[in-house]
């Protein structure tokens, strides 16, 4: 297995703490993802050795949970002349070293109220969440060694200390909380939704008893910060395994209580002429099965939210079921769901854009040019034609809209979609219009005759302007 900087730093981080008479091992969620042959994104290190005592071994570190016994080392691979600003920290291979610990009550359900240091690492893995989190790795010694040589992950069970009983459950691909479910919950709620998203990114079970104590406590999700939630949401809905994450959220409960709205969709009819795959929910669970890896977070929140709005505007007509106004509600809801989760401006304006327009590819082959043109040319359109792309394969299957817009902007050069104004306020000031509410329709009526074609100069648009909204005031 290739050495990444990030292994290096921390292969280099455990041999200092070895040196120094530390016992010392790769911990947590590097250890079961080298075991499952994934490259892990970044490596913590599990000590005997207090903060105190880390801090004291590394010239460059950062106390950012010294309290709850977790330092930060920056790699000291740095050049040594290097002036470190905490800023900088980001762009630097750094090192999560957490001191063998026993946690006490927590009782804002995310920090322990105190811990006490211990020199058992098999007492630390206790307080971990899941089994297979709560395996400790052994690099530096015996005859196996991970380095560029170490290809099969076979090889690396026997660097492997394992005091959970974390092995069995990752080879039979099982989510198990470690010691009573009930207990770990409370420590952190968050780890109701983590144990989906494991459970989903891995493809693996939930254990009975773990899966039966997050539907009692689903509720306590409540208590985790907005923010939290949203960022593991965001993961499930990223990593590749989007379905069958909220498929685990919908049956576990948890999906009641982060995401009602969507939680509605279930059951909700669709006619079937349209969408012979069944209920809203299901339609959305097809778009979300198409979401890649690595995809972006506003692609799968639009995909998520797009059709949020058919369950309150759900009835049935004599001709079929219809959904009417349901873009319009849903912006509503979407609106406050993004706003609940506080995302970004930014995120936000994106979300609701595919969610306001994904109905709009059925007007495209109907569109005069200059208002095909604006579509075209909505930020990150990309996004727009994936959502598309999938909600049509998740219902009727018939992509000749998408084809449409697609081979559109193929054609299309970049300079026809977003040509250079021929006029702007100052010209129409020159031509002695007074500045006032009628800029924007004028400026606008010019646009859509220079995308359809009919206009090619200043001249021609302002003798259109003329015919249009009449000459320029006089002064007297």
């Amino acid at each position: 297995m290739p050495r990444s900087p990030q292994l290096a730093a921390a292969l280099d981080v455990l041999a200092t703490l070895r040196a120094a008479g530390h016992q010392a091992y790769l911990a947590g969620g590097c250890v079961r993802d080298l075991l499952l042959g994934r490259v892990p994104a970044d490596y913590d290190v599990a000590t005997s050795a207090t903060p105190d005592q880390v801090l004291h071994l590394f010239p460059r570190t950062f106390a950012v949970g010294a309290h709850f016994g977790v330092v930060l080392v920056v790699s000291k691979l740095l050049n040594s002349s290097e002036q470190l600003a905490p800023p900088q920290v980001a762009e630097v291979e750094q090192v999560e070293v957490a001191t063998f610990r026993s946690d006490g009550l927590y009782s804002d359900g995310r920090h322990p109220d105190q811990v006490r240091y211990t020199l058992s690492p098999a007492e630390d893995v206790q307080r971990r969440d899941f089994t297979i989190n709560g395996l400790l790795l052994d690099p530096l010694t015996g005859d196996t060694r991970l380095d560029e040589s170490l290809t099969n992950p076979q090889q690396l069970i026997a660097l492997v200390e394992d005091h959970v009983n974390g092995l069995a459950d990752l080879n039979a691909g099982i989510i198990r909380a470690i010691g009573q479910p009930a207990r770990r919950f409370e420590e952190d709620q968050l780890r109701l939704l983590r144990a989906v998203r494991f459970a989903a990114r891995f493809g693996f079970e939930i254990d009975p008893a773990t899966f039966a104590a997050i539907r009692q406590l689903a509720p306590r999700i409540h208590a985790v910060s907005r923010e939290r939630v949203r960022d593991e949401l965001t993961k499930m809905l990223t990593e590749g395994r989007a379905r069958r994450a909220f498929e685990l959220l919908h049956s576990t409960g948890l999906l009641a209580e982060v995401l009602p709205e969507i939680a509605r969709m279930v059951g909700v009819a669709q006619p079937p002429q349209y969408h012979p795959e069944g209920d809203v929910f299901t339609h959305t669970l097809l778009l979300l099965n198409q979401l890649e890896p690595g995809c972006s977070a506003t692609l799968a929140w639009g995909a998520l939210l797009h059709d949020v709005g058919k369950p309150p505007t759900f009835r049935v007509a004599p001709d079929r079921i219809r959904f009417d106004g349901h873009v319009e509600v849903g912006l509503a809801i979407a609106a406050e769901i993004l706003r609940r989760f506080r995302f970004s401006n930014d995120d936000t304006r994106q979300i609701l854009a595919l969610v306001e327009h994904h109905m709009r590819f059925a007007d495209t082959p109907r569109m005069r040019a200059s208002t095909l043109k604006r579509f075209l040319r909505l930020e990150r359109f990309d996004e727009h034609l994936a959502l598309h792309r999938m909600d049509c394969l998740a219902a009727h299957g018939n992509l000749d809209n998408w084809t449409f817009v697609r081979d559109q902007l193929a054609a299309l050069p970049a300079e026809a979609v977003r040509p250079c104004p021929l006029l702007t306020g100052r010209e129409l000031i020159a031509a002695g219009y007074r500045p006032g509410p009628a800029f924007r329709p004028m400026l606008h009526a010019a646009e859509d005759a220079q995308l359809e074609g009919a206009i090619t100069t200043p001249e021609e648009a302002l003798a259109l302007l003329r015919a249009h909204f009449g000459p320029p005031p006089t002064t007297t």
